[in-house]
């Protein structure tokens, strides 16, 4: 699980202004839109694609293909979070777009505010805490809708539904990670035929899982289980499989883009993608991997598939995503200078020996500008991404991380002047030493993390990749931001010329411990638990060192006219903690620890404190900011000649949330069979 998700609840403490080239460039743009729309607890952003006029005509048209090999999979994403996803899109939209009543009345303008939030969230599940959306509008205002549609507009299990939608107890929670429940009986998602237990999934893979495999596939990354006679089947994502008449669209136009690959090596790439994608085999994904990992010299580059599992509560099945991006030259000097010294970082690691790799091999980083964000990565996105996920893939072909410069420039732009550095901050120094250090050091965490942190340790022999289960991604992003946050504060930084200032990494901290203990609460619903992955870990880390600080009083909790405040009282002995804690959370990975895993993520990274909970609410909902943001993507056109050759592909940036999301359901309907 190698992403960086933006802590949205911190967009204006991450992104603040921080230097003058930062107010510069958001000077520069300021003719430029990067509101689109708001609702609910959601901003949605635009975000630009500098230096694409400047690509040649070719990498254009592999742009323009692969952007269309992107869109055409987001069909599959919404299956795979619920079954009755895009029936129910069907409905919503077919209402929406043939209402012929009062469009400013309460119950449209709660209608429309869910519509939006169900396409944020690829479903009616909240794209980060996965519980399902409550409508403000009646019943009767739908059911009355509905009768009034034309024929053959709505859905024919309409009334299921409707009753899918207002009754709280069908498909409560997309992932539920609960300690205790049977975490696929309760969640919704539709990895897992209804009727399939946890122990029934987990003994299933424990069967099929070769012992001391050194080179194991990526079991279930591609599949949906159900049961067959009484047995337990594999249903693989393929073309004559689940999703064939998306993915078969998916192919198209991934054979169309590898006409104008940059190389024969990417040519390859793309055609093992498309392998993989005909016959559902998980070597050939490996083999995909392996060639998309070596390959470092393409300027345009792409993921496209199953990748991430974080929908999955054992961590299994991979969610649909798709990002197509091409190198921002000059911002990847850092990143390469980063992992030119990958080596340096893993033999000064604060870890045990037992657990470094002897050999960092292959590790290439770069900043790159997003062109389309899909699937998994759209609206809601990711700052950063490290792939392939297989362990051993990395360990003997080396990983690529990329940091998306143009999405972190997008929301520095949109949190100018919001008001939260005044409402959360402890004080004017610490203000400022955020304003002028936090935009390069968040972006060198996001490159450590990337970069360096996930293709940091190893595994022990004969340990299973999967053996943390539920814990294994919060345990992994942990392990990254750790070791991300020890190496902020490193003189090395200064050394390779990355920071000017040896107190610039303060910015990062206190942002960090600020986030992970307090701001991040605000995306939480009172009497609730933090469940999702990204925050679990900011929370244990953020909690860990705090606790562990007390006896020398590292960082304070200070209360002022009734608020609370953190305060720092020693940075280099919170390094020192992060070092630890980074120590013990590779021991855990390297040796397969789960009993160690569930200690720690849910003694500090669970369980809310109600009072500051309600404190921070009430502190934020006095800020006009949205607690989670994403973005609309720009819109690409091939400008064709009288034979119908591309001369060129323009792109716009004009058009609205509404009219992207409708526009996307009728040209990308990719499963209007299934």
């Amino acid at each position: 699980m190698k992403k960086i998700i933006i802590a949205a609840a911190m967009a204006s403490i991450l992104m603040a202004p921080s230097c003058s080239r930062t107010a510069q460039r958001a000077a520069a743009d300021d003719d430029f839109n990067y509101h689109a729309d708001r609702f609910a607890d959601i901003e949605v952003l635009r975000y630009k694609v500098p230096d694409f006029d400047s690509l040649s005509l070719d990498q254009k048209k592999l742009v323009y293909y692969l952007t269309q090999a992107a869109l055409w999979g987001r069909d599959i994403l919404w299956d795979q979070n619920y079954a009755n996803n895009l029936a129910i899109r069907q409905l919503l939209e077919g209402v929406y777009t043939n209402f012929d009543g009062d469009r400013s009345s309460a119950d449209f303008k709660a209608f429309e505010t869910y519509m939006k939030q169900v396409w944020f969230g690829n479903g009616i599940h909240h794209h980060y805490s996965t519980d399902k959306f409550t409508p403000a509008f009646s019943r009767e205002f739908l059911e009355g809708r509905i009768a009034a549609l034309p024929e053959g507009v709505a859905p024919e299990n309409s009334a299921e539904l409707v009753e899918v939608i207002f009754n709280p107890e069908i498909a409560a929670k997309r992932v539920n990670q609960a300690e205790g429940a049977d975490l696929i009986a309760t969640s919704a998602n539709n990895f897992y035929e209804p009727g399939l237990t946890q122990a029934e999934v987990e003994a299933y893979y424990a069967s099929i899982k070769k012992a001391n495999d050194p080179t194991p596939i990526s079991y279930g990354l591609n599949t949906r289980l159900r049961k067959v006679d009484g047995k337990i089947v594999e249903e693989p994502y393929r073309v004559g499989g689940l999703y064939s008449e998306a993915i078969e669209h998916i192919v198209a136009n991934l054979d169309s883009a590898k006409v104008y690959a940059e190389s024969p090596a990417q040519r390859q790439i793309i055609e093992s993608l498309i392998d993989f994608y005909t016959t559902g085999d998980l070597a050939t994904f490996d083999k995909y991997s392996i060639e998309w990992a070596e390959d470092t010299q393409s300027q345009v580059d792409f993921i496209n598939g199953f990748i991430e599992s974080y929908g999955d509560p054992l961590g299994m099945t991979g969610s649909w995503e798709s990002i197509v991006n091409f190198k921002n030259i000059p911002a990847s000097e850092r990143t390469e200078i980063l992992s030119s010294n990958a080596q340096w970082f893993e033999h000064n690691s604060p870890v045990d020996s037992a657990f470094k790799k002897e050999e960092v091999k292959g590790v290439s980083a770069k900043v790159i500008t997003a062109a389309i964000l899909a699937g998994d990565s759209y609206p809601a996105t990711p700052i950063g991404i490290n792939l392939p996920n297989a362990t051993w893939i990395r360990a003997a072909h080396g990983s690529k991380s990329v940091t998306l410069e143009n999405i972190t420039q997008a929301y520095d732009a949109a949190s100018h002047g919001d008001g939260f550095n005044e409402e959360f901050v402890i004080d004017q120094p610490t203000r400022d030493i955020l304003d002028q250090y936090l935009f390069i050091t968040d972006n060198l965490h996001t490159d450590l993390h990337e970069c360096l942190g996930h293709a940091s340790g190893k595994l022990l022999p004969g340990v299973d990749p999967d053996a943390l289960k539920v814990h294994g991604s919060t345990i992994e992003e942990a392990r990254a931001d750790l070791f991300a946050l020890y190496y902020l504060a490193d003189p090395k930084l200064l050394e390779i010329g990355l920071l000017d200032n040896p107190e610039a990494y303060k910015a990062e901290y206190y942002k960090y411990i600020l986030n992970g203990m307090m701001t991040q609460l605000m995306r939480i619903e009172p009497g609730k638990d933090v469940e999702e992955a990204h925050m679990r870990n900011r929370k244990l880390i953020a909690e860990w060192v705090y606790e562990k600080g007390k006896p020398d009083n590292v960082i304070e909790i200070v209360k002022r006219d009734g608020k609370t405040f953190i305060q720092i009282n020693d940075y280099q002995a919170l390094r020192g903690l992060f070092g630890q804690l980074l120590a013990e959370i590779q021991r855990i990975r390297s040796t397969g620890d789960f009993a160690a895993a569930n200690q720690l993520v849910e003694t500090y990274g669970v369980k809310v404190d109600p009072e500051l909970h309600r404190e921070v609410l009430d502190r934020y909902s006095k800020l006009d900011i949205a607690p989670y943001k994403g973005f609309v993507n720009p819109v690409y056109t091939a400008v064709r000649d009288a034979e119908g050759n591309i001369i060129d592909v323009n792109v716009s940036y004009d058009e609205s949330y509404v009219d992207q999301m409708l526009r996307y359901g009728k040209q990308y309907n990719g499963l209007s069979k299934h």
